[in-house]
């Protein structure tokens, strides 16, 4: 119907000197002569050139922000400075109006408050395009990554039966009637009325299912929607986000390290090789920003050097209690600058982990061998831990600059009893587990694995200082419009 090119591939010079047909949105419209154009093929604009004298009056007059036109005619090499070619029009056509009388985006600086209550829009910015191409690229290249080293994607399931980390803070799933539950003698809600059969939530993590693929194809990754009912307004949190969990058969805890720092690097990379513009793009915008904060407040690096930072230096690799004792030797500890103490047996905040990676090591860091009473039933126990024999369990977390972990994973205790007497130290159901057990209790073997939230990482490679910014339609607390 439209027979039209995208811009991205006029930009690259492949239709140069030939007619053409382009279709975008009017990002702005100079002189009532040049429009700058884009269609989110590419982060730049293509400049189309109106024949103003031989075009109609009312189409002038409708060429405005965020309007949607088509525009034929020749591509020629540009005369003016910015860009290298242009798009002489010999015709121009209104796809779809936009009056800027009543149109909520406008040609300037809103801020990012504002672009969230307006979400249907947002991407047509330059920021946001730029994020959420970025967005697609990190999700491609993590299918990628596990599919050239020969992982399966597996698929958990949204709806569970169990809680994985036993936190408690799920959605619940039910089709019964909330204000006349069916109840039990005792007068307890009847689960076994409700469509499953039994109470269900939204699941908190594909992790454990993906040991069930581990178990049987060596190696799974799952990439998938999770759910977590915190009450929480952060900058680092949301109530539905997306989770890559890497599960394997046969590694322990020092191949889980190797296998989140190889994937890390890789990510990064890729946007770094593919994505040029639009980092650029970002790299500046936080120059901006930062320049506007006073001089303790701002970032030690740009985003361009923050990420280089990653790629470029192996990551540390220490244990939670060498961790501990740095911080309580550091001198921002012996000064009262912390907010948190730093104390064996709590977990480490987002400062000391900064601390850690910025400051003392400067270079991202792998803390390994946590204490068992923070972390959840499923972790490894370490009879053996040099540091505090029996008490330690073999999780790991991975530390960045600016925003702390990005990575939590462990290896997964494989030995039946250890793992029913942990369950049932927490107080867990095991008649919910049964069949989490039976993986051990038939064919088990040592495996590990690790979580990284896909909007985190998406976070910390666009430099946008909310995670809400970084996912189309954020769910949050009383947040749900889209």
């Amino acid at each position: 119907m439209f027979n039209r090119v995208e811009i991205a591939d006029v930009l690259a010079g492949k239709y140069l000197n030939q007619e053409i047909t382009v279709c975008g949105w009017v990002r702005a419209f100079r002189n009532n002569r040049f429009v700058a154009l884009f269609d989110g093929s590419d982060f730049k604009t293509l400049q189309v050139v109106v024949d103003f004298e031989n075009t109609d009056e009312s189409v002038l007059k409708k060429i405005s922000f965020h309007a949607c036109i088509k525009a034929s005619g020749k591509l020629v090499e540009s005369q003016g400075a910015g860009q290298n070619y242009e798009l002489l029009a010999d015709s121009v056509e209104i796809l779809g109006e936009s009056n800027p009388e009543i149109y909520p985006m406008q040609p300037k600086q809103q801020s990012m408050e504002f672009l969230r209550e307006k979400a249907h829009f947002r991407m047509r910015t330059q920021t946001f395009a730029a994020v959420f191409r970025i967005r697609h690229g990190v999700a491609f290249a993590i299918h990628k990554f596990f599919n050239d080293k020969g992982y399966f994607y597996h698929l958990s399931p949204s709806v569970a039966a169990s809680d994985a980390e036993g936190a408690g803070e799920m959605f619940r799933v039910t089709t019964l009637d909330v204000n006349k539950p069916p109840r039990t003698e005792s007068g307890e809600i009847d689960w076994s009325e409700d469509f499953f059969g039994r109470a269900t939530n939204l699941t908190v993590s594909g992790q454990l299912e993906a040991e069930i693929g581990a178990l049987s194809l060596g190696k799974v990754y799952t990439f998938g929607p999770t759910f977590r009912a915190e009450n929480s307004n952060t900058t680092r949190h949301l109530a539905e986000f997306w989770m890559i969990e890497p599960e394997v058969a046969f590694f322990d805890i020092f191949d889980n390290m190797n296998l989140a720092e190889e994937f890390c690097k890789y990510l990064i990379n890729y946007i770094l090789q593919n994505f040029p513009d639009d980092i650029a793009f970002l790299d500046k915008r936080l120059q901006d920003e930062q320049n506007k904060l006073p001089q303790d407040q701002r970032r030690a690096m740009g985003l361009l050097d923050t990420l280089k930072f990653v790629v470029e230096n192996d990551f540390e690799r220490i244990t939670y209690t060498e961790a501990v004792k740095i911080l309580r030797d550091s001198k921002p500890f012996k000064k009262g600058k912390f907010e948190f103490e730093p104390s064996w047996g709590k977990d480490l905040q987002a400062e000391h982990e900064r601390y850690l990676v910025e400051k003392h090591f400067q270079k991202p860091v792998i803390v390994r061998n946590y204490p068992k009473a923070i972390k959840a039933f499923y972790m490894r126990q370490n009879e053996r831990d040099p540091d505090v024999p029996g008490e330690t369990v073999a999780a790991m977390d991975v530390l960045f600059p600016g925003i702390g972990e990005v990575i939590g994973g462990s290896q997964r205790e494989e030995r039946l009893e250890k793992l029913r007497a942990r369950i049932h130290e927490m107080h867990l159901p095991e008649e919910d587990l049964w069949w989490y057990l039976d993986l051990r209790r038939f064919g088990g073997a040592p495996h590990a694995g690790f979580g990284l939230g896909f909007e985190r990482m998406v976070q910390f490679i666009t430099g946008m200082g909310n995670i809400r910014d970084v996912i189309p339609f954020p769910r949050a607390p009383g947040s749900a419009e889209f």
